[in-house]
């Protein structure tokens, strides 16, 4: 597999090692200031990139029949258009909040955890994420998707970055420390106990292999997907993640 990488930082010499190790090729590094490149050399496109890069990218590579792997956060606000353009094209997309195996099945967890406390008003419940000064966007994406599917299975109406005294919004609390990975934590708190789930990153590692992963999983499919499809269909393939 002949993969163009857009974004070569920390993430991307990543994914770039294990890509290597799994006997693929990168054959293209695309930083936001290179402009004379030929992506049609490559099988399919990652992109670890920058929010305000990331639209432009995917749809490049749509544009030229690539399939697509996202890891980028911060663009959502244009999915749907990138939806409608993978339909259009007939090409193939995957974008994944997260990577990691264990945050998709801490995605699974919190869903589950969500429906319990629903039948607990007493609790009120808040999403924790600290990472490293380099990321961009807060909250993160991750952050998000725990938001999200907690809201679809409870009360809350909406979520809102920092406090807030609004018991129909859910409060996610971002901090950006030097040099840490990533942690995720769902609380829910009652005046008698509090409740919690964490997901603790140990390195970067597991997000760079997920996303292999997923590349090598969309080469040769059609369609629009997520990592709980990777997960669903690639259950054999789940060993090789550890």
């Amino acid at each position: 597999m002949k993969i163009a990488l857009f974004g070569y930082g920390k993430m991307g010499k990543i994914i770039e090692k294990i890509a290597e190790e799994r006997g693929h090729k990168v054959v293209l590094k695309i930083q936001s200031d290179k402009t004379n490149y030929d992506i049609k050399q490559a099988d399919i496109a990652i992109d670890f990139s920058v929010p305000s890069a990331a639209v432009a990218n995917i749809k490049e590579a749509l544009n030229n029949q690539l399939p697509v792997v996202c890891g980028t956060t911060g663009w959502l606000n244009h999915y749907d258009e990138v939806e409608k353009i993978c339909r259009s094209k007939k090409g193939a997309f995957i974008y994944a909040s997260n990577f990691s195996l264990g945050v998709n099945l801490f995605f699974e967890l919190n869903q589950k955890l969500a429906k319990l406390m629903s039948a607990h008003p007493d609790y009120t419940a808040k999403i924790e994420e600290i990472h490293h000064t380099e990321k961009k966007d807060a909250p993160s994406g991750t952050a998000i998707t725990l938001a999200e599917a907690l809201i679809d299975r409870s009360s809350y109406l909406d979520w809102c970055l920092g406090k807030t005294n609004d018991s129909k919004q859910l409060s996610i609390q971002a901090k950006r420390i030097e040099n840490v990975s990533g942690t995720h934590r769902v609380l829910y708190d009652s005046p008698i106990d509090s409740v919690e789930i964490i997901h603790t990153a140990k390195s970067r590692h597991g997000f760079g292999f997920g996303a292999v992963i997923a590349a090598e999983w969309l080469l040769g499919r059609t369609g629009v997907f997520s990592m709980k499809d990777v997960l669903k269909t690639n259950n054999s393939q789940q060993k090789k993640w550890l």
